[in-house]
């Protein structure tokens, strides 16, 4: 795909693929003249964080009362699960006549729901296995000193499950980056993603290899960015509870 991004229609499409070719830059000069590509990836950002945002702790709260309190006798926890199971496309019809009645279609705040929505069950899920290898002792130690439950959770629980935090937020930033189904049924110009927007690379005339190819590496930067940045965490957060 990066390579590509910077052939020409010609060595791209040539068979044997070309390992030697003369570079250019008229595919991201495409992109970049496309009126959308910009408002397509701050669309995205914007969707990304918010969802995040809104995932997180919601979803850390969640799983706290689930491996606390026992919450739904332990089967709830797996309710809630299948909700990630459930195929989107067979929801959208519904989805889509709802936030059209409520005004919302080409709005950022639907895919912002939906993306949090379908979300949460999997960051759940995922943060109540961290959860459940801390001891509770140690809670209810600092709870026997004066703390409260609130003050416990602050002050131990959750400096203890920040790698877990991170991989969470990872694992819902790229599904939320790499959505497709609800950006083209729910966007059109004012709140379109970028990946609505390689779409678009699909013309009548065919597919623009190049412009995709550029397109979609631009699209790589966010993320590879983000894991960059806290890799150590995710590191640490894949290998939480592995040994005692």
């Amino acid at each position: 795909m990066f390579l590509a991004s910077f052939k020409t229609d010609l060595d791209i499409l040539t068979i044997p693929p070309k390992i030697f070719f003369e570079p250019t830059f008229d595919n991201y000069i495409f992109v970049f003249e496309c009126s959308y590509i910009i408002k397509g990836l701050i669309n995205s950002l914007i969707i990304m964080g918010s969802v995040i945002a809104l995932t997180i702790p919601i979803s850390m709260l969640a799983a706290y009362s689930f491996t606390r309190f026992n919450v739904g006798g332990g089967q709830f926890q797996f309710y809630i699960l299948t909700v990630r199971m459930f195929p989107p496309i067979a929801a959208i019809v519904p989805f889509f006549v709802v936030f059209r009645d409520l005004g919302l279609l080409d709005n950022l705040l639907s895919p912002i729901i939906l993306n949090t929505l379908f979300n949460m069950p999997f960051t759940i899920w995922l943060l109540a296995g961290f959860i459940r290898e801390i001891q509770q002792d140690l809670e209810e130690a600092a709870m026997i000193g004066g703390a409260t439950r609130f003050e416990a959770f602050y002050e131990i629980t959750l400096p203890l499950i920040a790698p877990a935090l991170a991989v969470a937020a990872v694992f819902a930033a790229i599904f939320t980056w790499n959505e497709f189904l609800f950006a083209f049924i729910l966007t059109r110009s004012e709140a379109i993603t970028v990946t609505r927007v390689m779409a678009g690379f699909y013309t009548e005339r065919g597919i623009l290899w190049g412009p995709l190819s550029a397109c979609a590496t631009l699209c790589t930067v966010p993320m590879f960015i983000l894991v960059l940045i806290i890799q150590k965490y995710i590191v640490r957060g894949l290998t939480f509870g592995a040994v005692r």
